[in-house]
């Protein structure tokens, strides 16, 4: 099967699902409550928590606006075998 068409999996260990799981409980938040304050439902942010590819990226940054975040272009570490 093509990388593009293979089943997308959670990935709980995503760096933005454990930013907001943590600051959410940090802050005493329900994914409720977190969800009110940013707009959403709490269904995408159970969703973002469990690390589930999204392309809602306005969604996301929603979300992440409450704790002051917004996504952004990082460099990411290249694989060293290129071939």
């Amino acid at each position: 099967m093509a990388p593009d068409r293979q089943r997308k999996i959670p990935d709980r260990d995503d760096p933005i699902a454990q930013f907001v799981r943590e600051r959410r409980r940090a802050n005493g938040l329900t994914q409720r409550q977190l969800a009110e304050l940013a707009g959403v439902g709490t269904r995408f942010v159970s969703e973002l928590e469990r690390g589930k590819p999204t392309i809602r990226v306005g969604t996301v940054n929603a979300v992440l606006r409450v704790f002051g975040k917004c996504l952004g272009v990082v460099d990411r570490p290249r694989p060293t075998d290129m071939g």
